[in-house]
């Protein structure tokens, strides 16, 4: 039996550790299954680094896992933290597996991406919530990658489907002071809001939009990056919140369900080409069907499911099945054309 190390580097604390949480549970989660299996080979042997959400800590701590001969890690939530770590995979041939859905326009030969791209995630949920809601949209979010690139597609798609933005804003990664934001959407009242905030500035944001309900005014709010694990610290504020991911209502958050299967995926992978396999060599192997990774760009193909928060659950109200990666976008998505409008005279 071959014990093979895998690296996990995930915060325990910060401000999206509730996001890390669910990664690492959903992996520990795989490895105890892996360990439990006789039909397999080897086991994993779990080997842990905490950055604690400090983004310079991530690459010198990839490099630590690497050098304790980790040459497979679980991790990273934020898209900060994974650009951070791809020169010190590429330095020590390390893979990231990473778990999280992000904003696309990357393709790394060091990286697995496990969970959505903008094509599994932001282009579906709009499709799905401009016919009903409305063109007119106030774009939020955390003030780096995720929230810039998830709003500038926004933003292409919206008024590429004759919608306004009406307002753009993006608060540092913890900030909770969303007080001038709400009353921008106070005045405004957009037909809905699209949430690209991280952790705890989600969280204030919500409760602060939550309050707005109660003046009457309720203005639905949309996320490609909210899942299960972080309805508890939401409580009611969560309500009738509505987002897009892989999957919903299985008791387990997208995060947890994608890092258990990406952390399976790679011990079937290497149980058949063997654990000191290259990385195309483990693409090309079995895995028993859990994840159908993409050879040339290292996406999973997933289901894309839109759901929205009833009784503090997610209620699915759309499914697709088997959405193939895009993380370019290359076959130009768009919305439904905004509705033609004509003078009609007695």
């Amino acid at each position: 039996m071959t014990s093979v190390r895998i690296g996990l580097l995930l915060s325990r604390s910060g401000t999206y550790r509730l996001l890390a949480d669910a990664c690492r549970a959903g992996a520990l989660r795989a490895i105890e299954a892996v360990n439990a299996d006789p039909s397999l080979p080897l086991t994993l042997d779990p080997v842990e680094r905490d950055p604690a959400g400090e983004a310079d800590a991530y690459a010198p701590l990839c490099a630590e896992l690497a050098a304790e001969g980790a040459r497979h890690v679980l991790g990273c939530v934020t898209s900060w933290s994974r650009k951070e770590v791809i020169p010190a995979l590429e330095r020590t041939g390390t893979v990231l597996w990473y778990p999280c859905p992000y904003e696309g326009f990357e393709a790394s030969s060091q990286v697995v991406y496990a969970h959505a791209c903008p094509s599994q995630h932001l282009v579906p949920l709009l499709a799905w919530a401009v016919p009903r809601f409305g063109r007119r949209v106030v774009l939020a979010g955390s003030n780096y990658i995720w929230g810039w690139e998830t709003n500038r597609v926004a933003r292409d798609l919206i008024e590429g489907a004759g919608g306004r933005v009406l307002a753009e804003r993006h608060l540092p990664l913890g900030d909770e002071d969303v007080g001038r934001l709400v009353a921008e959407i106070r005045a405004t009242r957009p037909d809905f809001v699209l949430n690209s905030l991280v952790g705890a500035s989600s969280y204030a944001f919500l409760r602060a939009m939550a309050g707005l309900r109660a003046e009457d005014l309720a203005v639905p709010v949309l996320s490609c990056n909210l899942t299960e694990c972080e309805l508890p610290a939401l409580g009611p504020a969560a309500e009738g919140l509505i987002a897009a991911g892989p999957s919903f209502g299985q008791g387990l958050g997208s995060f947890e369900t994608a890092a258990h299967a990406a952390v399976l995926s790679l011990a079937r992978r290497m149980a058949s080409a063997g654990p000191e396999a290259p990385l195309d060599a483990l693409l090309a192997a079995p895995d028993g069907g859990l994840l159908a990774i993409d050879p040339a760009t290292h996406h999973a193909t997933l289901p894309v499911l839109i759901a929205q928060v009833e009784g503090g659950a997610f209620r699915v109200l759309e499914r697709h099945e088997a959405v193939a990666p895009d993380p370019y976008l290359s076959r130009r998505p768009s919305l439904p054309a905004a509705p033609h409008l004509r003078a009609v005279t007695p």
